[in-house]
């Protein structure tokens, strides 16, 4: 009699342990279902405010890029080549002696085209068209061009470069294009007086509204860089003529503007 009482109380225990067990595993099923349905997820909205702000540096250009095209023309392509050959490394060689590097001499194109004639007649009596027909055209020569970009890292001395080109022959001269070489120094000042300045608009903001600032939620930028001349135009001439003597060429100085809009949590 004993042994079936303590039979029947333990199959009790063991049914109120598993409904215990059955009770905490529903809670926490309608938990998990109620923080899906009703909680928040990381994209639900924000209460959030966006500021711009905008920062500016000035730098003198460090570098003048030079830009020079030989072009030369004879009756077959091997005769212009070596042409165009003789003039650019002889404009190389004096470009060479100011004390250009190779790294800072770039071909940007080199070019082999024909040179066409067109033979004209008259036309016939009583036809109406113009005064002269064009025939087919032939091929009577080529024209071979190169063009070189050259980086002259001692500004004071790009009227000199000028001045040798030209002294050489060099049909097409562009430049000097005064710049910053590298400009990410530049940039990042330009950057962080930006940042800085959205993050006092933004507290200033914060506080006339009577929230809390939050973390920051989304960042962009913008840069634009141009350069402030003194009194020598907007950056440089095209010369096909001879350079007689150096040009005088006031640098002037490189502006950076960087503008970046942020956004904050408010609370």
């Amino acid at each position: 009699m004993n042994q079936l009482i303590n039979e029947l109380s333990s199959n009790k225990v063991i049914r109120a342990a598993l409904a215990a067990v059955l009770i905490v595993l529903t809670l926490f099923l309608v938990a998990k279902t109620w923080h899906a349905v009703f909680d928040k997820g990381p994209n639900d909205y924000v209460n959030t405010i966006t500021v711009e702000g905008t920062g500016r540096t000035a730098a003198i250009p460090d570098t003048a890029r030079i830009t020079f095209t030989v072009i030369e023309s004879a009756a077959n392509v091997a005769d212009a080549q070596d042409a165009a050959t003789k003039r650019t490394d002889d404009a190389l060689d004096a470009i060479s002696k100011m004390g250009v590097e190779d790294k800072d001499i770039k071909t940007l194109s080199y070019n082999v085209s024909p040179k066409y004639e067109y033979t004209q007649r008259p036309c016939a009596p009583g036809m109406m068209c113009a005064a002269y027909v064009s025939n087919s055209p032939r091929i009577v020569g080529y024209d071979v061009s190169q063009t070189i970009q050259v980086k002259v890292r001692d500004t004071a001395r790009a009227g000199e470069a000028l001045e040798a080109l030209g002294s050489l022959g060099v049909q097409n001269i562009s430049g000097p294009e005064f710049v910053v070489d590298d400009e990410s120094s530049v940039k990042n000042e330009a950057r962080e007086e930006a940042i800085q300045e959205a993050r006092m608009k933004a507290k200033d903001l914060a506080k006339d509204l009577g929230v809390r600032l939050g973390k920051v939620v989304s960042y962009s930028e913008g840069n634009q860089g141009y350069p402030m001349y003194d009194d020598y135009g907007k950056g440089g001439a095209m010369m096909n003529a001879e350079i007689r003597s150096a040009p005088s060429l006031p640098v002037g100085e490189n502006e950076t503007n960087v503008t970046v809009m942020v956004t904050y949590e408010i609370h």
